[in-house]
This record gives structure tokens, C-alpha cells and sequence, in this order.
């Protein structure tokens, strides 16, 4: 461990620790504060085994007045949420990490030519690096946003205190600019009044472009672009696009009925303006800074001006001049009222980009480069990032909804009832619709609101310029009609060019037939003409997991996506695989680099397009140096995955995983969806039913409001086990399924397959993370306190199960003990653990109280949702 690393993180732990303290004691007096002590010192020592300080800490929470919950569950929250700070900025710190720099490009290209291959590869490799992170709303935030503001405030006090040259005063200024931050934090409530709307979101999201992407992008070009020049014979080229950013808040209509078609629009031309002010600031400095005066008569010819002294600052005046009458016409746009169009406003990229190129051509010709590379590099960069709606905004909708909004089309035209069907008739019906040149859908139709709500969206999309919409991806994809059918209903949107449609194969029998759909569409000679021989496919890893288990759905996950790379290879069709990644194992989430390792070889060919989801995109993007920190990791695994792509499975592995796949499936789903008392017990252990309350996202947390685990979805499902602290969906099955083959006497083969494979080596690595962040303790509590006594059985089995499942892993990584390779994680989950252990005993007493009386006082709910929130800053991650 880097002896550096954890002393200066213990520091600032304690250093907000102590400014809290000192906090909570003006405003709830020292008795309070003595009396949190007294919690944490006896968490401190039930930690660490011993029984009678855990008996004293559950008794004195117990007895709680219902007046002491608030301050006591606020203090662990804040101070949970206040360590993740201190643990993020210890991320990035330059004297912890032993390095000023998170960009190093020179450890990369020495894995690569260690492996003997030539610098043309690696250089082929860098050019094709194109990386599309997509930032969705899912409601796993649960902080505020001003509190989050409030978090980054204190991450930059850490970094000017992280100085060994600052003078006395200095320090004293920072230190209580610290303490104004962390009273600010305890004054304001933590948890919101009322659910976020879809347009709340996506502000979020663009705030999180506009105060951190915006500057780490161009600068984490720049750094990397350096350190290559270094070593090879390259440089990005001006108009590269390595990297750029997608959103789905807004766009995500998929079980969400509050992202109408208005909605979307409204998210566009918010984008936009704020694009067009982020640029108009870029451009503000570039009239300060191009003062130059000597040009190249081609750029004189181009701003076709020959008296005008200061060439470059004319033009940039210009720039400076359309853009505020774009942001005045996008304003009042936005208002409703309906502006005169004029030539000089700016709606495609190439309009800002081209003139910036003439002056880029210009400056180095005269020898200026140095000049030309610096801020006017950087808005360059910006502008094939980001270009001029901040992000581009993916439309996604349910399969159904296309169905039935067919269904009404073909009743009222007479032709019968589209979704009764078979699929080979929905085909020839699609098709011939394609192929035809007169409308479907009569103009003065009147559909039901569901269906309206289907063609204003695709109005939408119609009116929306090429290229601000990358794709519309389809949930729950089950036959190739379903991608056919949103084609036809573009096609009555009149929509002008070819919108890519990408399917989503996210449950257990979805992701098996993916292969099979995909091939019958490359079949149909329409569809081959429309897609240009480029397609993307998106596996979703949520719901496949609350299908079947963790272990059977990855099995199913990997074993899709290698059909899906041959079928594509055999076509000539260049494949994106787009994943859509949680932030927590039973999603699919885990370390960015080890994530993309464990998918099959070639899977990152044709560019890397993954989810950030809620909470992570803070943990990963949130701050300027995190977002440098994370796009660098994912540069270094997109090029040693694809130069040096991990090992095709062995035949014997292979076979091993599908019976591992096989019995785990069957363990997880005899409980989960075959015991009748399993979702009783579910709803009873957990706060599962209080979750709902919380005001997180926008979204209900139910695809159909009726129905069992199936229609629940994957996120409240995770979030439940995580409060609990059985964590049941990450390993449930899993275990079982590992044992099995050990008893077969497999278990070489197994200690193989997790020493070689890096697909089964972060199976196993995720599982130990996930059993050291679960504790079998708590959870009986919880049972013990609000669970019938004829389902805590079903308790009693699982927490057995999880002891045994626990030798069976170490058994197989040959650890000693739980994360015994990742020394550094395990001390962080157990210094957490102490926090957060005393806001799950006042969970359950909350639950207990709350559940027993209909009627009880509003700060109970409020503690109550304070306890959710700590626990999940406690976790790390929520959903």
C-alpha cells in the first residue's frame, strides 16, 4: 500500500470529522455531540467483535425519543458523505497518489511494447479510439444538488490545503471557509420536498458538463496529446473525436410517463442555449487573446476584410455577434413565442467550427502555433465533444408501446389488430409500409393519448437537426419487428434522414435470442441498405440480473455479445456494443478497467459506449480532475483491450460456466420467483416499500404498477438488499453453483479459470467485495425486528447460505480472508462500516416505529429517509 495514501486521507477524515463535531455542538449543544461519540466509539468497538458494546449500542438506539432520531441519523449521514470527499479528493491528490499527473500515457505504451507491438499498431489504435459515455438520470442520486455543490466546495478547500507552501493566514482563511461549508451543510435539508421533473434532471446532467467536462476534456486532450508526441510519431488530429458525451435526460421515456415529447423539446433548447453560452465564454477570451495582427492572405479573403487591423479579433467579434442572437432567438424560443429565423444564427456545428479552423490554419502558417494550440485548441476540441447542444440525446421507449400504437393504427384503418399477428406477417406489413410511398397514418386521425403522445414524439425527432440525436434505442427488444416498427413510424414523422434504431437485449432470454434477431434482420435486404453496414446493439445488465442472478446473467451477457461480434465480423457490419452499466454489482457495475477486461475479445473494436448512471456520474465525472482521472482509465483499457484483448475461453471453461450458469439460474429463481413467500419477506426485511417515498428521480418505481419482482424495477430491487445489508442479488445463486462444482471435484479447473480468464476473475473479485460490505449481523436484526415469524425462515436459510458462500470464494481466490489483494478497499469498508452500522440500527428502529403506527411524526419519515441516504453514502453505491 502507498504509506502515503492513507495518512493524508485519515486527516482530512478527521479534520471534517472534528469541524462537524464542532458544528452539530453550537447548534445542538455538547450533550449531543457526547452522546454521538458514545454511538460511534460503541460501533467502534462492536466492529471489532466484541458482543456487549454491540448489545449496549442496539439498546441505546432502541430507546431513542422520537425528537433524537433527526440529529443523531443527520450526523452519520453528513459524516459519511463528508469521507466519500475526503476518499475522492485523496483520489486525485497529487502528494497520495505520488504523482502531479493522472494522465500517463508512458505505462500503457510500455504494457504494449512489452507484448511486441509495433508503434504503427498502437498508433492505428489511438486513431480509432472513440469513447461515448452516456449520462442517464436513473434515481440513484440521492443528494440534492446543492448539497452536492456544497460537497465540491470542501473537495477544493482539501486541494488548496493539500500545499506545503501556504503562509499561516492562509491556512487559517481555508480552514474556515471549511467550517462555513460544513455548517451550511448541516443547515440544509438533505432530503427534497418533492421528485425532481425530467427537466430538473437533465439541468443536473448539463451542470455536470458545464462545471466539470467542459474544462477536463480539452485538458486531458492536451496532457495526453503531449505525452504521446512524445514517444511517437503522432499528434490527434485538429478534428479528432476521441471522446464525446450522450444523455438520456429527457430522451428516456421507458416506463416514464413524466418525458413526454414536450419535455424532449424543452430539453433540447435548454441544451442548446446553454451551449451557446458555455461558447459564447470560449469565444469572450478569444477576442481578449488573438490580438494579433499578421495573417495569411487566404484568411484575409476568407473574413473578407483588408483594412481591419487585428484579423483574428474581427472574426472572433463576429462569432461573438451570432452567438448572442442565438442565445436571444433560443430564449425566446424557449418562452413560447415564436422568433423570426435569421441566417446568422448558429444550429450545426460546422458554423462555429469552420471559422475557428480558418484561424487555426492561419496562426501556425505564420508561425504561431504555439498560439493557435492553446485556448483556440481547446474550443476545437469542445466543439466536436460537445458541439452546440452540450450533448447529444438518446430517445429511448418500451417495445410494447410501438406495438400497440401500431395495433390502434391497423384497427382503425381496418386492417385487423397489428399485435395479434405473427411475427412473419408484423414483418411483411412493416416492410411493405417502408417500401411505400404514401402515408399510413391519416392526417386528421385522433389516437388515444399514448399513441399521440408516440407521433409527437417522433415530430420531434423530425424537427430535430441530424446528429443531435445519435440513436433510439428500444427496451425490451423481442423480435425483429420491434425495430422495424419504430423505422415505420419515423417514416410517417416524415422525418428527413435515418435515425439509427438500436435494440436493447436486457433479460435472460432477450440477451439468448439477440444473436438470432439480429441475424433475421441482416437478412432483410431493406434493413441492410438502411443501416450504411454499421449497427448498435445495447445489453442491458440490470434486468438480466434481477431475472436470473448475478452469475447466470453475466454468463448470458458475455456469451451474446460473442455471437453478436461473429455475426457482425461474418456481415461486414461494424458493431457498437453500447452497455448499460449500474453503479453496483447486481447492475452490471464495478471498476471501469476491470469491467471492460472481463467482456469477450474484439468487443471494443468499434468504440466503447457505456452508461454512467445517477451517483456515479459524481463519483466518476463530477469534478474537473475526477473526469481527467476516469477518461484517462478508459483510454488505457480501450487500447490494451483491444491491442492485447483478453483470451477466448477454453472449451472445458466454457462447459463449466453453463452448468455454473444453469444451477445458479435455478437456485436464484426457486426462491425469488417460485417461493410464494419470498416477495412478503422481501417487502418486510427491507425498506423497499419507503423507498418509494423518497423523492430520488422522476421516475415511478414500477414498470407496471401491479405486479410482482418482475415488474419492479432492477434499481428499488438492488437498493433494498443494499439498505439491509444482505446485498442478495449480487451472489444469490452464485455460491450455490460454485460449490457444486467443487463437490464435482472441478475446483483446479475453477482456480484456472479465475487465475486466466479475466471475465470469471471479476466474477469472483466482485463477489468478495460485495460479501465484505454485507453483514449477516444486521440483517438478522432487521429480521428479528420486523419480520412475521413464519417468514424469518426464509432469513435464517439466506444468511447460512451467504457463511457457506463465503468459504466457497475464498476457496477458489485462495484468500485468506475476504479482499485480502485489495488491502487499501477493505480498510475503507470497514472504516465506513463503523458509520454506517449505527444508521441501519436506526433504520430498523425507524421502520419498527413507523410501521406500527399509520399515524407518526413528520420527523420520523425525515430521519427515516436520512437513514436510506446514509447508508447508501455508507455503501457506495445505492442502486
Amino acid at each position: 500500500m502507498n504509506n502515503l495514501k492513507q495518512p493524508l486521507m485519515e486527516n482530512n477524515i478527521k479534520l471534517l470529522g472534528d469541524l462537524l463535531g464542532k458544528t452539530i455542538e453550537e447548534a445542538k449543544g455538547k450533550e449531543m455531540v457526547d452522546f454521538i461519540e458514545t454511538i460511534r466509539r460503541l460501533s467502534k468497538a462492536s466492529h471489532t467483535g466484541d458482543k456487549n458494546a454491540h448489545q449496549s449500542l442496539v439498546e441505546t438506539l432502541q430507546n431513542l425519543k422520537d425528537e433524537e432520531f433527526l440529529p443523531v441519523a443527520r450526523s452519520f449521514n453528513q459524516f459519511l458523505n463528508l469521507t466519500n470527499t475526503a476518499e475522492q479528493y485523496n483520489s486525485v491528490s497529487p502528494h497520495a497518489q505520488g504523482t502531479d499527473n493522472p494522465v500517463d500515457f508512458k505505462v500503457v505504451y510500455n504494457k504494449l511494447k512489452s507484448a511486441n507491438l509495433s508503434d504503427e499498431a498502437i498508433i492505428s489504435a489511438i486513431e480509432n479510439i472513440s469513447m461515448d459515455l452516456v449520462l442517464t438520470a436513473h434515481p440513484t442520486e440521492i443528494n440534492r444538488r446543492s448539497l452536492i455543490n456544497n460537497l465540491n466546495q470542501v473537495d477544493h478547500c482539501l486541494a488548496m490545503l493539500d500545499h506545503d507552501d501556504l503562509a499561516g493566514y492562509q491556512k487559517v482563511q481555508i480552514l474556515k471557509r471549511l467550517k462555513q461549508l460544513i455548517a451550511q451543510y448541516w443547515y440544509t435539508d438533505e432530503i427534497r420536498q418533492k421528485r425532481p421533473t425530467p427537466n430538473e434532471e437533465a439541468k443536473w446532467g448539463y451542470e455536470v458538463v458545464e462545471n466539470s467536462l467542459w474544462y477536463a476534456v480539452p485538458a486531458y486532450l492536451r496532457e495526453l496529446d503531449e505525452q504521446i508526441k512524445n514517444i511517437l510519431p503522432y499528434r490527434f488530429p485538429i478534428d479528432a473525436r476521441p471522446i464525446h458525451f450522450s444523455s438520456w435526460m429527457g430522451g428516456d421515456r421507458d416506463g416514464n410517463p413524466n418525458v413526454t415529447a414536450k419535455v424532449t423539446q424543452a430539453v433540447l433548447l435548454d441544451s442548446r442555449k446553454r451551449a451557446a453560452k458555455m461558447f459564447l465564454g470560449d469565444i469572450e477570451i478569444l477576442v481578449k487573446e488573438l490580438s494579433m495582427a499578421t495573417c495569411t492572405s487566404e484568411f484575409r479573403d476568407y473574413i473578407q476584410d483588408y483594412e481591419v487591423q487585428e484579423p483574428y479579433r474581427e472574426l472572433m467579434k463576429r462569432l461573438r455577434s451570432k452567438l448572442k442572437e442565438t442565445i436571444i432567438y433560443l430564449d425566446e424560443k424557449i418562452e413560447g413565442r415564436n422568433p423570426e429565423f435569421s441566417e446568422n444564427l448558429l444550429i450545426h456545428n460546422n458554423q462555429l467550427w469552420e471559422p475557428l479552423y480558418e484561424c487555426y490554419k492561419s496562426l501556425v502558417e505564420c508561425k504561431m502555433q504555439i498560439i493557435a494550440d492553446d485556448k483556440l485548441l481547446d474550443t476545437m476540441r469542445r466543439i466536436k465533444c460537445f458541439g452546440l447542444t452540450l450533448t447529444q440525446l438518446d430517445i429511448r421507449q418500451e417495445s410494447t408501446v410501438h406495438t400497440e400504437a401500431l395495433s390502434e393504427v391497423t384497427r382503425y384503418l381496418g386492417l385487423g389488430d397489428y399485435e395479434t399477428w405473427s411475427e412473419e406477417d408484423k414483418q411483411a406489413f412493416l416492410l411493405r409500409e417502408l417500401n411505400s410511398k404514401r402515408p399510413l397514418i391519416p392526417h386528421h386521425w385522433e389516437p388515444s393519448a399514448q399513441t399521440q403522445e408516440v407521433l409527437d414524439t417522433c415530430k420531434v425527432i423530425a424537427s430535430t437537426p441530424k446528429g443531435v440525436l445519435p440513436t433510439y434505442v428500444i427496451s425490451m427488444t423481442r423480435t425483429p419487428s420491434d425495430v422495424l416498427a419504430v423505422y415505420l413510424l419515423l417514416k410517417e414523422a416524415d422525418c428527413p434522414y435515418i435515425l439509427p434504431v438500436t435494440p436493447l437485449f436486457e433479460t435472460l432470454n432477450d440477451l439468448n435470442n439477440a444473436n438470432d434477431i439480429m441475424q433475421q434482420l441482416f437478412n432483410i435486404s431493406w434493413y441492410r441498405g438502411v443501416i450504411e453496414n454499421k449497427q448498435m446493439i445495447m445489453i442491458g445488465y440490470s434486468d438480466s440480473a434481477k431475472d436470473a442472478g448475478s452469475l447466470a446473467a453475466g454468463w448470458a451477457q458475455y456469451r451474446a455479445q460473442e455471437a453478436l461480434i461473429k455475426t457482425c465480423q461474418d456481415a461486414e457490419i461494424a458493431l457498437t456494443l453500447f452497455h448499460g452499466r449500474g453503479g453496483t454489482v447486481g447492475r452490471g457495475g464495478g471498476p471501469a478497467k476491470v469491467a471492460l477486461f472481463s467482456q469477450p475479445p474484439g468487443s471494443l473494436k468499434d468504440g466503447l459506449r457505456v452508461t454512467e448512471q445517477g451517483e456515479m456520474i459524481r463519483f466518476k465525472l463530477g469534478l474537473p480532475d475526477l473526469a481527467i482521472k476516469t477518461l484517462s482509465l478508459y483510454t488505457d483499457a480501450i487500447l490494451e483491450a483491444n491491442l492485447l484483448p483478453p483470451p477466448a475461453p477454453k472449451q472445458e471453461w466454457r462447459d463449466l460456466m453453463d452448468d455454473l450458469a444453469e444451477i445458479s439460474r435455478d437456485s436464484y429463481q426457486g426462491l425469488v420467483h417460485k417461493n410464494p413467500d419470498f416477495i412478503p419477506y422481501f417487502y418486510q426485511a427491507t425498506p423497499e416499500a419507503e423507498l418509494a417515498r423518497l423523492p430520488l428521480g422522476s421516475r415511478p418505481a414500477k414498470r407496471r404498477p401491479n405486479g410482482g419482482v418482475e415488474s419492479l424495477r432492477a434499481i428499488p430491487w438492488i437498493f433494498g438488499w443494499t439498505q439491509n445489508r444482505l446485498m442478495l442479488p449480487a451472489w444469490l445463486g452464485a455460491g450455490e453453483a460454485l460449490q457444486h462444482a467443487i463437490d464435482k471435484g472441478k475446483i483446479s479447473i475453477l482456480k484456472d479459470m479465475h487465475m486466466r480468464w479475466p471475465f470469471f476473475g471479476t466474477r469472483i473479485s466482485m463477489l468478495e467485495m460485495v460479501f465484505a460490505k454485507a453483514d449477516s449481523r444486521m440483517s438478522e436484526y432487521y429480521d428479528e425486528r420486523l419480520v412475521d415469524e413464519s417468514l424469518k425462515p426464509i432469513g435464517q436459510k439466506l444468511r447460512k447460505q451467504l457463511e457457506e458462500d463465503i468459504k466457497t470464494i475464498l476457496s477458489i481466490s485462495e484468500d485468506k480472508y475476504l479482499m485480502e489483494g485489495l488491502p487499501e478497499i477493505a480498510e475503507n469498508i470497514a472504516m465506513r462500516n463503523i458509520y454506517t452500522n449505527p444508521l441501519n440500527l436506526l433504520q430498523v428502529e425507524l421502520l419498527h416505529r413507523t410501521r406500527k403506527e399509520e399515524e407518526h411524526p413528520s420527523e420520523l419519515e425525515l430521519a427515516l429517509m436520512i437513514t436510506i441516504s446514509g447508508i447508501a453514502a455508507g455503501m457506495r453505491n445505492t442502486g
